[in-house]
């Protein structure tokens, strides 16, 4: 099994620093994100409660961002390789399905974590202010968390498809306001009742409260407590998820 994982895992990270497009292109987007909105009303928004700046307070929004995207659509992953008949050849191979599934998800989760980590440099540059040690371990936890979790979605959901671009249109369809509504753009103590009311149920919000209060150090909307312990709930059933649907894939 671990042969099996490694393997996979491998092929997933080689894929990814062959693709120079794809790894310009999944940057692209949180940077314009930080640099055109977090700029744009820098001079005009300060954070109640925390004294910091909106870029600094969007930043751990941005990495979110980052960590997300990359991480739930590696599931296409496996739709590219049932049209190729890798994942058919992959499955007659002597080695569990299961095995095979936390390769692809590991492989995913690794690129987003980069990705992430890409983000968080860049930023802690731009702006110039850096977190503690204890605080940048504690936002990479939370990246580590949310990785594994939507990497694992991903593959769940393209373990049930054949057409990619219906799984690149029900991502966005899902992805989109799970990202949106989960405070990475907004101070949820200032919310309307019912952002906040959806907000507390999107499982990503308590990742981003995470990594919030890692980057910041200051105690964010949800206790970082309550959060590490969601999100690893959140992160256990998805696995267990994307093992379960990949066990069914028919190819």
């Amino acid at each position: 099994m671990s042969s099996a994982v490694d393997t996979l895992w491998l092929r997933t990270i080689i894929r990814y620093f062959r693709s120079k497009s794809r790894i310009i292109e999944s940057l692209a987007t949180p940077l314009f994100f930080l640099l055109i909105l977090g700029f744009g009303l820098n001079s005009v928004s300060t954070i109640p409660g925390t004294g910091h700046s909106f870029i600094i307070f969007l930043i751990p929004g941005i990495i979110t961002m980052a960590v997300l995207f990359t991480s739930v659509f590696s599931g296409i992953q496996i739709i590219w390789d049932r049209h190729f008949g890798f994942l058919k050849e992959t499955l007659i191979a002597p080695v569990s399905r299961n095995s095979i599934m936390i390769g692809q998800t590991l492989g995913g989760a690794t690129t987003a974590i980069i990705e992430g980590m890409i983000i968080l440099v860049l930023s802690l540059f731009i702006v110039g202010s850096f977190p503690s040690v204890l605080g940048f371990l504690i936002a990479i936890s939370f990246m580590v968390l949310i990785s594994i979790s939507f990497s694992s979605l991903g593959i769940a959901i393209a373990s049930r498809m054949e057409d990619m671009y219906g799984f690149q249109m029900i991502m966005n369809f899902l992805i989109m306001p799970i990202f949106f509504l989960s405070g990475a753009l907004f101070p949820l103590t200032n919310a309307p009742t019912v952002l906040k009311a959806i907000a507390y149920v999107n499982p990503l919000t308590y990742g981003v409260e995470g990594i919030r209060y890692g980057f910041l150090g200051v105690v964010p909307a949800i206790n970082p407590l309550i959060s590490f312990a969601v999100l690893t709930g959140f992160c256990i059933i998805m696995v267990f998820l994307g093992g379960y649907l990949f066990n069914k894939v028919k190819v």
